[in-house]
């Protein structure tokens, strides 16, 4: 008799399980990321103290990968959420909503850059199941239905001098020195 009310199957539980530890570990992975924007931003301030722009430009991209990862985990922790309160939706995936869609592509592309978190890469195997494979290789490639802005956020260029540019000289205002790029 319990079989004929059973909301969602096996598989959909042991996903809401490894989505709600993943959103556990994401608080657990940002201490130490948020450690480390903060020590890179105040060896941006130090150094332009000391007059060493260029060094203080160079640092300045690891406060940017920082902050770009703290971001992503913001983003995975909103996507495992919306998994978690829409998965009954998720045992008939043809179904779904573009919402879970696109937060199932999330899932499956952040797994692969994530290594914080080895709950995803289990949850990028099941979400793999439902969804089929030609939308799990796309969603590991970032195209489908991944948000642009995680992509990059995950795998962007850092590299970028106006960027790098840009938060030094954010930092440089948070701390009240004077900056001039010419």
């Amino acid at each position: 008799m319990g079989l004929f009310f059973r909301k969602s199957s096996k598989q959909t539980g042991k996903l809401k399980s490894l989505l709600k530890l993943a959103i556990s570990r994401v608080a657990i992975a940002r201490r130490p990321r948020l450690a480390r924007k903060s020590i890179a931003s105040g060896d941006v301030c130090q150094l332009l103290a000391l007059g060493q722009m260029d060094r203080a430009i160079h640092r300045a991209e690891q406060v940017i990968k920082e902050d770009n990862m703290l971001e992503a985990l913001g983003n995975v922790e909103a996507y495992c959420k919306c998994l978690i309160q829409k998965s009954a939706q998720l045992d008939k995936p043809q179904e779904c909503s573009g919402e879970i869609r696109e937060a199932a592509a999330g899932v499956i592309f952040a797994a692969k850059w994530c290594s914080d978190l080895p709950e995803l890469q289990l949850t990028r195997d099941i979400l793999a199941d439902k969804f089929g494979n030609e939308f799990a290789a796309q969603a590991k490639e970032g195209t489908a239905l991944v948000d642009p802005m995680l992509v990059w956020k995950l795998s962007g260029d850092t590299a970028n001098m106006e960027l790098k540019k840009k938060v030094t000289k954010a930092i440089a205002a948070e701390n009240n020195i004077s900056v001039d790029f010419s």
